[in-house]
């Protein structure tokens, strides 16, 4: 249904891209998703399935895909790759224990075919909270140096503030225009 919807919308204008937003649950996907639609704060529950926004920005048009990160909708995330662009993962910045999951499924996810061409965003978020882990820190934790097949590039940010979330979208945007 994703690849129907995504293709519909391409055919009424300018180049849309798409990005899919994953990681574990309570990372703050859907926070993030809802800054950058209304640039405020939205009360959520955990997602079940997902949450799709056309966000523009600076003449950038992108159709978000929120997956739910609970571990049963995980095994689901493959179908949503198909012709995606940019792939942002979310990591809670306080969770410690979990970061060597949020590892396994990113190099999991880019293993897939589907994902072979997009961009790799890793938001490092939750950076408000005392004790968190640096992006230098969760940058190494990730292995990130070993993606060769991939852009990538990881920022630090706070959801609920918004703080680095648009320097995220800066760089998605670099990236096009390679």
């Amino acid at each position: 249904m994703g690849f129907l919807f995504s293709k519909l919308l391409s055919l009424f204008g300018d180049k849309e891209h798409k990005i899919i937003i994953v990681g574990l649950d309570n990372a703050g996907k859907t926070t993030i998703l809802y800054q950058f639609l209304m640039n405020e704060v939205v009360h959520t529950s955990p997602t079940i399935g997902s949450n799709v926004e056309e966000i523009m920005w600076k003449k950038n048009k992108f159709l978000m895909w929120d997956i739910g990160g609970q571990e049963t909708l995980r095994a689901a995330w493959h179908t949503y790759y198909i012709n995606t662009d940019f792939l942002i993962l979310v990591v809670d910045s306080t969770d410690r224990e979990r970061l060597p999951l949020s590892k396994e499924e990113l190099h999991k996810m880019l293993a897939d075919e589907d994902l072979k061409k997009a961009g790799v965003l890793i938001f490092a978020n939750k950076q408000d909270l005392e004790g968190c882990m640096s992006a230098a820190e969760i940058s190494q934790q990730l292995n990130l140096t070993s993606l060769k097949d991939h852009s990538f590039h990881i920022q630090a940010c706070c959801a609920l503030t918004g703080e680095g979330l648009y320097q995220g979208l800066e760089w998605i945007t670099k990236q096009l225009k390679k």
